[in-house]
């Protein structure tokens, strides 16, 4: 674990602009963006000016050069390169002149012995902050469904449920009952509960753990939400039939309105995985922006009096305990939500012969 008192303060990671010496304001975009955005390590927390910080494994692929693994730390918070790379930051990009379209802050390059960049194409394998709260949450979900099961093995389905158990089952049973059952016909619910199940509990793991002080924010990252909704959209292609096909090509209307109707339906095929992917990013993120914009008001009056900074100290606190009961609310909610639509989804997909004739 590292320590460093070279941060700029809310600056997270290896990233931070800061340099030695130089006396900073606050800057609250910057403190969340910081927060919200992925990073090559993981700031835990801070005391005073001592930022504490977990580096995690660099790995980059190049295909001239091969195959380079080295701890985050060898950056020293974005300011040093290290065998020919270099993590972009506002600092380097401003130094260089470079456009930020052209070079993402936060991402890593390839550099000259002179720090410019070099333009060679690399392939960033590396085990982020969001990745390290996925296994995290992962290891979680698997040690707590191993723990439920083991419960059932030692007392049996007879006996009463006792602690982690009786708090799994009730969920597990509803999700079953009254998510799964309801939307995929017969008997091949059971064969997707698995699935549902694990969608659900993985998504409230991360949210759950995004509420943490210091914590990553996992399902506020659009490529967490792609990936997970482009799981529900293979699922639910492989689950489609000859029925459902003709119900997007040949709907059953007029002809006139079936050159317009199949488009759209065709369109509808692809706009529900895209739903999925864009409420759980959308409502995560703006919960965690609302939360650290919340607590930014104090430091922005502070900087303007320190008076008026301790004055709004309170409402903050009552402000952010209000928030953040609606976002663990939220955090359920969401997780309901995207399997309970991917349930609904897959069974769509497995519309059955003569549908058509009870719809209409």
């Amino acid at each position: 674990m590292a320590v460093s008192a070279a941060f700029a303060l809310g600056n997270e990671g290896p990233h931070a602009p800061a340099t030695e010496g130089q006396k900073k304001g606050f800057n609250a975009k910057e403190v969340i963006l910081g927060h919200v955005k992925d990073a090559h390590d993981w700031h835990l927390f801070s005391i005073g000016d001592t930022h504490v910080t977990l580096p995690l494994p660099v790995i980059i692929y190049n295909p001239n050069r091969g195959l380079s693994v080295f701890s985050s730390s060898k950056f020293h918070h974005g300011h040093d390169a290290h065998d020919g790379y270099r993590l972009v930051d506002a600092h380097y990009l401003e130094h260089h002149h470079l456009s930020a379209k052209e070079h993402m802050e936060g991402s890593i390059i390839g550099v000259d012995a002179n720090d410019q960049p070099t333009g060679e194409k690399i392939y960033d394998l590396s085990i982020t902050k969001n990745i390290t709260s996925m296994i995290l949450a992962a290891v979680l979900l698997v040690i707590i469904m191993l723990n439920v099961a083991k419960a059932y093995r030692i007392r049996g389905h007879r006996q009463a449920p006792k602690g982690l158990q009786s708090l799994i089952e009730p969920v597990i049973i509803f999700m079953r009952d009254e998510v799964v059952k309801p939307n995929i016909p017969g008997k091949k619910a059971d064969k997707y509960v698995p699935l549902i199940l694990t969608i659900f509990f993985f998504i409230l793991i991360n949210n759950l753990l995004g509420l943490l002080p210091g914590s990553a924010n996992v399902t506020g990252n659009i490529a967490v939400t792609f990936a997970l909704a482009l799981i529900s959209f293979v699922v639910m292609m492989a689950a489609t039939n000859r029925h459902f096909w003709g119900h997007i090509f040949n709907p059953p209307v007029p002809l006139g309105v079936k050159f317009i109707l199949a488009p759209v339906e065709l369109i509808g095929v692809f706009t529900k995985p895209v739903s999925l992917m864009i409420r759980l990013f959308a409502n995560i993120l703006a919960g965690h922006i609302i939360i650290l914009s919340i607590i930014s008001l104090v430091f922005i009056f502070g900087s303007l009096h320190k008076v008026a900074g301790y004055g709004f100290l309170p409402i903050t606190i009552v402000f952010n305990i209000v928030m953040m009961l609606l976002e663990l609310l939220v955090a359920f909610i969401q997780a309901f939500i995207f399997a309970n639509l991917t349930a609904v989804f897959i069974g769509q997909a497995m519309e059955h012969e003569g549908h058509h004739d009870a719809h209409h």
